[in-house]
Protein backbone atom coordinates (compact mmCIF):
# COMPACT_ATOMS: atom_id res chain seq x y z
CA UNK A 1 0.00 0.00 0.00
CA UNK A 2 1.28 3.45 -0.85
CA UNK A 3 1.68 5.68 2.23
CA UNK A 4 -0.21 8.95 2.45
CA UNK A 5 1.30 11.88 0.58
CA UNK A 6 2.48 13.55 3.77
CA UNK A 7 4.76 15.93 1.92
CA UNK A 8 1.82 17.74 0.35
CA UNK A 9 -0.43 20.31 1.90
CA UNK A 10 -3.24 18.93 4.01
CA UNK A 11 -6.58 20.18 2.74
CA UNK A 12 -9.67 19.47 4.76
CA UNK A 13 -12.20 20.13 2.01
CA UNK A 14 -14.59 21.90 4.40
CA UNK A 15 -18.09 22.48 3.19
CA UNK A 16 -18.19 20.22 0.16
CA UNK A 17 -17.66 17.06 2.22
CA UNK A 18 -20.45 18.01 4.61
CA UNK A 19 -22.58 15.22 3.19
CA UNK A 20 -20.18 12.69 4.69
CA UNK A 21 -20.57 14.23 8.11
CA UNK A 22 -24.35 13.76 7.92
CA UNK A 23 -23.90 10.00 7.63
CA UNK A 24 -22.01 9.53 10.91
CA UNK A 25 -23.74 6.78 12.83
CA UNK A 26 -20.81 5.33 14.78
CA UNK A 27 -22.03 3.53 17.91
CA UNK A 28 -20.81 4.95 21.18
CA UNK A 29 -17.62 3.31 22.34
CA UNK A 30 -16.28 2.47 18.86
CA UNK A 31 -12.90 4.13 18.27
CA UNK A 32 -11.67 5.20 14.87
CA UNK A 33 -8.17 4.30 13.78
CA UNK A 34 -5.96 7.09 15.09
CA UNK A 35 -3.38 6.71 12.34
CA UNK A 36 -4.80 7.21 8.85
CA UNK A 37 -2.72 5.24 6.37
CA UNK A 38 -4.43 6.31 3.15
CA UNK A 39 -6.34 9.32 1.86
CA UNK A 40 -9.11 8.90 -0.72
CA UNK A 41 -10.75 11.82 -2.52
CA UNK A 42 -14.32 10.98 -3.58
CA UNK A 43 -16.01 13.00 -6.31
CA UNK A 44 -19.76 12.37 -6.56
CA UNK A 45 -22.30 13.85 -8.96
CA UNK A 46 -25.07 14.35 -6.41
CA UNK A 47 -25.43 15.59 -2.81
CA UNK A 48 -26.48 13.50 0.19
CA UNK A 49 -30.14 13.44 -0.92
CA UNK A 50 -29.22 11.06 -3.77
CA UNK A 51 -29.06 7.39 -2.82
CA UNK A 52 -25.95 6.86 -4.97
CA UNK A 53 -23.97 9.36 -2.89
CA UNK A 54 -25.59 8.50 0.42
CA UNK A 55 -25.23 4.73 0.27
CA UNK A 56 -22.32 4.09 -2.08
CA UNK A 57 -19.97 6.78 -0.77
CA UNK A 58 -20.94 8.79 2.30
CA UNK A 59 -22.02 5.93 4.56
CA UNK A 60 -18.53 4.42 4.20
CA UNK A 61 -16.71 7.44 5.66
CA UNK A 62 -16.52 6.08 9.20
CA UNK A 63 -16.25 2.34 8.38
CA UNK A 64 -13.26 3.14 6.17
CA UNK A 65 -11.74 5.38 8.85
CA UNK A 66 -11.88 2.39 11.18
CA UNK A 67 -9.85 0.56 8.53
CA UNK A 68 -7.21 3.28 8.24
CA UNK A 69 -8.63 5.08 5.20
CA UNK A 70 -9.71 8.73 5.18
CA UNK A 71 -12.54 9.28 2.68
CA UNK A 72 -13.37 12.90 1.81
CA UNK A 73 -16.55 13.43 -0.22
CA UNK A 74 -17.11 16.32 -2.65
CA UNK A 75 -20.48 16.32 -4.48
CA UNK A 76 -20.88 18.27 -7.74
CA UNK A 77 -24.44 19.45 -7.07
CA UNK A 78 -25.57 20.96 -3.79
CA UNK A 79 -29.00 20.28 -2.30
CA UNK A 80 -30.58 23.47 -3.66
CA UNK A 81 -29.36 22.83 -7.20
CA UNK A 82 -30.57 19.24 -7.12
CA UNK A 83 -34.04 20.45 -6.08
CA UNK A 84 -34.32 22.66 -9.19
CA UNK A 85 -32.45 20.45 -11.65
CA UNK A 86 -35.43 18.46 -12.95
CA UNK A 87 -37.87 21.40 -13.04
CA UNK A 88 -37.68 22.72 -16.58
CA UNK A 89 -39.37 25.98 -15.63
CA UNK A 90 -36.40 26.77 -13.38
CA UNK A 91 -33.77 26.30 -16.09
CA UNK A 92 -32.26 29.85 -15.71
CA UNK A 93 -31.53 29.19 -12.03
CA UNK A 94 -30.27 25.71 -12.91
CA UNK A 95 -27.96 27.05 -15.63
CA UNK A 96 -26.43 29.59 -13.25
CA UNK A 97 -26.07 26.93 -10.56
CA UNK A 98 -24.38 24.48 -12.94
CA UNK A 99 -21.92 27.16 -14.03
CA UNK A 100 -20.98 27.76 -10.41
CA UNK A 101 -20.71 24.02 -9.77
CA UNK A 102 -18.31 23.62 -12.72
CA UNK A 103 -16.09 26.45 -11.47
CA UNK A 104 -16.11 24.99 -7.98
CA UNK A 105 -15.23 21.58 -9.36
CA UNK A 106 -12.20 23.04 -11.12
CA UNK A 107 -10.90 24.40 -7.82
CA UNK A 108 -11.47 21.03 -6.14
CA UNK A 109 -9.13 19.36 -8.59
CA UNK A 110 -6.29 20.58 -6.39
CA UNK A 111 -7.44 18.30 -3.57
CA UNK A 112 -6.14 15.39 -5.64
CA UNK A 113 -2.59 16.48 -4.79
CA UNK A 114 -3.16 15.28 -1.25
CA UNK A 115 -4.92 12.00 -2.16
CA UNK A 116 -3.60 8.49 -2.62
CA UNK A 117 -6.66 7.37 -4.60
CA UNK A 118 -9.29 9.24 -6.61
CA UNK A 119 -12.74 7.67 -6.13
CA UNK A 120 -15.31 8.75 -8.74
CA UNK A 121 -18.95 7.84 -8.20
CA UNK A 122 -20.33 7.64 -11.76
CA UNK A 123 -18.75 10.92 -12.90
CA UNK A 124 -17.18 14.01 -11.36
CA UNK A 125 -19.60 16.28 -13.26
CA UNK A 126 -22.96 15.26 -14.66
CA UNK A 127 -22.38 17.38 -17.77
CA UNK A 128 -19.57 17.58 -20.28
CA UNK A 129 -16.52 15.41 -20.97
CA UNK A 130 -14.46 13.77 -18.18
CA UNK A 131 -12.14 16.78 -17.89
CA UNK A 132 -12.16 16.88 -14.08
CA UNK A 133 -11.17 13.23 -13.74
CA UNK A 134 -8.38 13.69 -16.28
CA UNK A 135 -7.03 16.77 -14.51
CA UNK A 136 -7.29 15.21 -11.04
CA UNK A 137 -5.36 12.14 -12.13
CA UNK A 138 -2.64 14.20 -13.83
CA UNK A 139 -2.27 16.87 -11.16
CA UNK A 140 -2.70 14.50 -8.25
CA UNK A 141 -0.70 11.69 -9.74
CA UNK A 142 -3.05 9.19 -8.09
CA UNK A 143 -4.87 6.17 -9.51
CA UNK A 144 -8.64 6.27 -10.03
CA UNK A 145 -11.31 3.88 -8.79
CA UNK A 146 -14.60 4.28 -10.65
CA UNK A 147 -17.93 3.32 -9.06
CA UNK A 148 -20.90 2.42 -11.26
CA UNK A 149 -24.26 1.56 -9.72
CA UNK A 150 -26.19 2.22 -12.94
CA UNK A 151 -25.54 1.50 -16.60
CA UNK A 152 -24.39 5.06 -17.31
CA UNK A 153 -22.83 3.87 -20.57
CA UNK A 154 -26.36 3.46 -21.98
CA UNK A 155 -27.58 6.65 -23.66
CA UNK A 156 -31.14 7.94 -23.36
CA UNK A 157 -33.17 11.05 -24.12
CA UNK A 158 -33.56 13.29 -21.07
CA UNK A 159 -37.24 13.37 -19.99
CA UNK A 160 -36.76 16.94 -18.75
CA UNK A 161 -34.48 18.63 -21.31
CA UNK A 162 -34.81 16.33 -24.32
CA UNK A 163 -31.93 15.83 -26.74
CA UNK A 164 -30.11 18.93 -25.46
CA UNK A 165 -29.90 17.38 -22.01
CA UNK A 166 -28.73 14.10 -23.48
CA UNK A 167 -25.98 15.86 -25.44
CA UNK A 168 -24.77 17.67 -22.31
CA UNK A 169 -24.60 14.35 -20.46
CA UNK A 170 -21.78 13.23 -22.81
CA UNK A 171 -22.65 9.52 -22.49
CA UNK A 172 -19.39 8.38 -24.05
CA UNK A 173 -17.45 9.51 -20.99
CA UNK A 174 -18.24 6.32 -19.04
CA UNK A 175 -16.17 4.22 -21.43
CA UNK A 176 -13.30 6.69 -21.06
CA UNK A 177 -13.53 6.50 -17.28
CA UNK A 178 -13.59 2.70 -17.35
CA UNK A 179 -10.47 2.74 -19.52
CA UNK A 180 -8.66 5.14 -17.16
CA UNK A 181 -9.68 3.41 -13.93
CA UNK A 182 -7.44 0.95 -12.17
CA UNK A 183 -10.47 -0.81 -10.65
CA UNK A 184 -14.22 -0.37 -11.22
CA UNK A 185 -16.61 -1.14 -8.36
CA UNK A 186 -19.92 -2.30 -9.80
CA UNK A 187 -23.38 -2.41 -8.24
CA UNK A 188 -24.33 -5.64 -9.99
CA UNK A 189 -23.17 -8.45 -12.24
CA UNK A 190 -24.44 -6.90 -15.50
CA UNK A 191 -22.27 -3.80 -15.03
CA UNK A 192 -19.31 -5.95 -13.96
CA UNK A 193 -19.60 -7.98 -17.15
CA UNK A 194 -19.61 -4.80 -19.24
CA UNK A 195 -16.51 -3.52 -17.44
CA UNK A 196 -14.70 -6.85 -17.76
CA UNK A 197 -15.43 -6.86 -21.49
CA UNK A 198 -13.47 -3.58 -21.65
CA UNK A 199 -10.49 -5.40 -20.16
CA UNK A 200 -10.73 -3.76 -16.73
CA UNK A 201 -10.86 -5.26 -13.26
CA UNK A 202 -14.44 -5.24 -11.88
CA UNK A 203 -15.40 -5.79 -8.24
CA UNK A 204 -19.08 -6.20 -7.38
CA UNK A 205 -20.10 -4.14 -4.36
CA UNK A 206 -23.90 -4.12 -3.93
CA UNK A 207 -25.63 -1.04 -2.56
CA UNK A 208 -26.47 -1.72 1.09
CA UNK A 209 -27.93 -0.03 4.15
CA UNK A 210 -26.94 0.17 7.80
CA UNK A 211 -28.96 -2.66 9.34
CA UNK A 212 -28.97 -0.87 12.70
CA UNK A 213 -30.84 2.04 11.12
CA UNK A 214 -33.00 0.21 8.58
CA UNK A 215 -35.04 -2.08 10.80
CA UNK A 216 -38.55 -3.54 10.83
CA UNK A 217 -41.07 -1.37 12.62
CA UNK A 218 -41.16 -2.03 16.35
CA UNK A 219 -44.93 -1.67 16.76
CA UNK A 220 -47.75 -2.93 14.50
CA UNK A 221 -49.70 -0.34 12.54
CA UNK A 222 -53.03 0.63 14.11
CA UNK A 223 -54.74 0.93 10.71
CA UNK A 224 -56.36 -2.36 9.66
CA UNK A 225 -56.16 -1.38 5.98
CA UNK A 226 -52.96 -2.84 4.46
CA UNK A 227 -50.60 -0.38 2.79
CA UNK A 228 -49.04 -1.26 -0.55
CA UNK A 229 -46.12 1.11 -1.04
CA UNK A 230 -43.59 2.36 -3.56
CA UNK A 231 -40.65 4.76 -3.10
CA UNK A 232 -38.79 6.12 -6.10
CA UNK A 233 -38.07 9.21 -8.18
CA UNK A 234 -39.68 11.14 -11.02
CA UNK A 235 -37.62 9.09 -13.49
CA UNK A 236 -38.67 5.68 -12.12
CA UNK A 237 -42.35 6.54 -11.63
CA UNK A 238 -42.98 5.24 -15.15
CA UNK A 239 -42.16 1.75 -13.85
CA UNK A 240 -44.90 2.04 -11.25
CA UNK A 241 -47.49 3.15 -13.81
CA UNK A 242 -46.83 -0.07 -15.74
CA UNK A 243 -48.63 -2.06 -13.02
CA UNK A 244 -51.53 0.37 -12.50
CA UNK A 245 -53.97 -1.95 -14.33
CA UNK A 246 -53.11 -4.78 -11.90
CA UNK A 247 -53.59 -2.45 -8.92
CA UNK A 248 -56.97 -1.29 -10.23
CA UNK A 249 -58.10 -4.89 -10.64
CA UNK A 250 -56.84 -5.64 -7.15
CA UNK A 251 -58.84 -2.77 -5.65
CA UNK A 252 -62.05 -4.35 -6.93
CA UNK A 253 -61.54 -7.39 -4.70
CA UNK A 254 -59.32 -6.22 -1.81
CA UNK A 255 -59.20 -3.21 0.44
CA UNK A 256 -55.81 -1.48 0.60
CA UNK A 257 -54.18 1.93 0.40
CA UNK A 258 -51.54 2.69 -2.23
CA UNK A 259 -48.76 4.88 -0.80
CA UNK A 260 -46.55 6.56 -3.40
CA UNK A 261 -43.42 8.43 -2.29
CA UNK A 262 -41.17 10.49 -4.54
CA UNK A 263 -43.07 10.50 -7.85
CA UNK A 264 -42.55 14.24 -8.21
CA UNK A 265 -46.21 14.87 -9.05
CA UNK A 266 -48.64 17.04 -7.12
CA UNK A 267 -51.65 14.87 -7.88
CA UNK A 268 -51.95 11.17 -8.70
CA UNK A 269 -55.44 9.87 -9.43
CA UNK A 270 -55.94 6.17 -10.02
CA UNK A 271 -59.60 5.30 -10.51
CA UNK A 272 -60.88 2.91 -7.86
CA UNK A 273 -57.68 3.03 -5.77
CA UNK A 274 -57.12 5.02 -2.57
CA UNK A 275 -53.83 6.84 -3.15
CA UNK A 276 -51.59 8.59 -0.65
CA UNK A 277 -49.09 10.72 -2.58
CA UNK A 278 -46.07 12.09 -0.68
CA UNK A 279 -42.92 13.96 -1.62
CA UNK A 280 -39.72 12.12 -0.77
CA UNK A 281 -37.96 13.22 2.42
CA UNK A 282 -34.55 12.19 3.69
CA UNK A 283 -35.71 12.51 7.29
CA UNK A 284 -38.71 10.25 6.62
CA UNK A 285 -37.05 7.67 4.36
CA UNK A 286 -36.80 4.78 6.84
CA UNK A 287 -40.20 5.49 8.38
CA UNK A 288 -41.79 5.32 4.93
CA UNK A 289 -40.30 1.89 4.27
CA UNK A 290 -41.49 0.72 7.69
CA UNK A 291 -45.03 1.93 6.94
CA UNK A 292 -45.54 -0.55 4.09
CA UNK A 293 -47.25 -3.90 4.55
CA UNK A 294 -46.24 -4.81 0.98
CA UNK A 295 -43.58 -3.19 -1.20
CA UNK A 296 -43.67 -2.66 -4.95
CA UNK A 297 -40.61 -2.85 -7.20
CA UNK A 298 -41.74 -2.99 -10.84
CA UNK A 299 -39.13 -2.54 -13.57
CA UNK A 300 -39.50 -2.19 -17.32
CA UNK A 301 -37.15 -4.59 -19.07
CA UNK A 302 -34.74 -2.55 -21.20
CA UNK A 303 -30.97 -2.06 -21.46
CA UNK A 304 -30.89 0.68 -18.82
CA UNK A 305 -33.05 -1.22 -16.32
CA UNK A 306 -31.01 -4.40 -16.65
CA UNK A 307 -28.07 -2.39 -15.32
CA UNK A 308 -29.91 -1.20 -12.20
CA UNK A 309 -28.57 -2.56 -8.93
CA UNK A 310 -31.79 -3.68 -7.22
CA UNK A 311 -31.19 -1.48 -4.19
CA UNK A 312 -34.86 -1.17 -3.32
CA UNK A 313 -34.96 -4.93 -2.75
CA UNK A 314 -32.27 -4.56 -0.08
CA UNK A 315 -34.17 -1.69 1.56
CA UNK A 316 -37.40 -3.69 1.63
CA UNK A 317 -35.70 -6.73 3.13
CA UNK A 318 -33.82 -4.69 5.74
CA UNK A 319 -37.15 -3.11 6.76
CA UNK A 320 -38.79 -6.53 7.05
CA UNK A 321 -41.19 -5.67 4.22
CA UNK A 322 -42.35 -8.41 1.83
CA UNK A 323 -42.37 -7.17 -1.75
CA UNK A 324 -43.10 -8.01 -5.36
CA UNK A 325 -40.54 -7.24 -8.06
CA UNK A 326 -39.91 -7.75 -11.74
CA UNK A 327 -37.14 -10.37 -12.06
CA UNK A 328 -34.89 -8.23 -14.28
CA UNK A 329 -31.13 -7.82 -13.84
CA UNK A 330 -30.05 -7.67 -10.20
CA UNK A 331 -33.69 -7.94 -9.08
CA UNK A 332 -33.63 -11.54 -10.30
CA UNK A 333 -30.61 -12.24 -8.10
CA UNK A 334 -31.24 -10.37 -4.83
CA UNK A 335 -33.15 -12.26 -2.15
CA UNK A 336 -34.89 -15.60 -2.66
CA UNK A 337 -38.05 -15.69 -4.76
CA UNK A 338 -41.14 -17.06 -2.95
CA UNK A 339 -39.26 -16.79 0.37
CA UNK A 340 -38.25 -13.14 0.77
CA UNK A 341 -40.46 -11.83 -2.04
CA UNK A 342 -42.54 -12.72 -5.08
CA UNK A 343 -41.47 -12.20 -8.69
CA UNK A 344 -43.94 -11.02 -11.34
CA UNK A 345 -43.77 -9.96 -14.98
CA UNK A 346 -47.31 -9.95 -16.40
CA UNK A 347 -50.40 -8.17 -15.11
CA UNK A 348 -51.90 -11.48 -14.01
CA UNK A 349 -48.73 -12.41 -12.09
CA UNK A 350 -48.68 -9.04 -10.32
CA UNK A 351 -52.34 -9.42 -9.41
CA UNK A 352 -51.87 -12.96 -8.08
CA UNK A 353 -48.78 -12.13 -6.02
CA UNK A 354 -50.31 -9.03 -4.42
CA UNK A 355 -53.62 -10.79 -3.79
CA UNK A 356 -51.81 -13.58 -1.97
CA UNK A 357 -49.97 -11.12 0.27
CA UNK A 358 -53.04 -8.99 0.97
CA UNK A 359 -55.16 -11.98 1.95
CA UNK A 360 -52.59 -13.61 4.27
CA UNK A 361 -51.14 -11.50 7.08
CA UNK A 362 -49.15 -14.47 8.37
CA UNK A 363 -47.48 -14.85 4.98
CA UNK A 364 -46.54 -11.17 5.02
CA UNK A 365 -44.94 -11.56 8.43
CA UNK A 366 -43.03 -14.72 7.49
CA UNK A 367 -41.80 -13.31 4.21
CA UNK A 368 -40.77 -10.03 5.85
CA UNK A 369 -38.83 -11.88 8.56
CA UNK A 370 -37.10 -14.04 5.94
CA UNK A 371 -36.13 -10.93 4.01
CA UNK A 372 -34.69 -9.30 7.11
CA UNK A 373 -32.62 -12.38 7.89
CA UNK A 374 -31.37 -12.59 4.31
CA UNK A 375 -30.35 -8.92 4.29
CA UNK A 376 -28.42 -9.16 7.56
CA UNK A 377 -26.57 -12.19 6.24
CA UNK A 378 -25.64 -10.86 2.80
CA UNK A 379 -25.88 -7.06 2.65
CA UNK A 380 -24.10 -5.45 5.61
CA UNK A 381 -22.08 -2.24 5.52
CA UNK A 382 -19.15 -3.89 7.30
CA UNK A 383 -18.73 -6.60 4.67
CA UNK A 384 -18.85 -4.11 1.80
CA UNK A 385 -16.47 -1.74 3.63
CA UNK A 386 -13.96 -4.59 3.83
CA UNK A 387 -14.23 -5.11 0.07
CA UNK A 388 -14.01 -1.39 -0.67
CA UNK A 389 -10.94 -0.93 1.53
CA UNK A 390 -9.21 -3.78 -0.31
CA UNK A 391 -10.08 -2.13 -3.63
CA UNK A 392 -8.49 1.15 -2.52
CA UNK A 393 -5.38 -0.61 -1.24
CA UNK A 394 -4.94 -2.59 -4.42
CA UNK A 395 -5.48 0.52 -6.55
CA UNK A 396 -2.93 2.50 -4.56
CA UNK A 397 -0.22 -0.12 -5.00
CA UNK A 398 2.41 1.32 -7.32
Amino acid sequence: MTPSKSGRRNKTGKGRDACAAQMKTRPEGVNLVSSILMKVLALASYPIEAASTRYRVAQFVEPLAERGISLTVHPFLDSELLASLYKRAEWPRTAIGLTGAVLRRLTEVWHARDADVLFVQREAMMIGPPLIEWLAMRLGGCPMVLDLDDATYVSYVSPTYGRLGSALKWFGKTDDLIRWAKVVTCGNRAIAEYVSAQGKKAVIIPTVVDMDRFRPRSLPLTDDVPVIGWIGTHSTYQYLTSIFPALQRLAQAYKFRLKIVGAGLENINLQGVEVENLAWSLDREIVDFQSFDVGLYPIVEDEWSVGKSGFKSVQYMASGTPFVTTPVGACAEIGEANVTHFAARTEDEWYAALAQLLSDKGLRERMGAAGRQHATQHYTVAAQADKLSEVFRSAATR
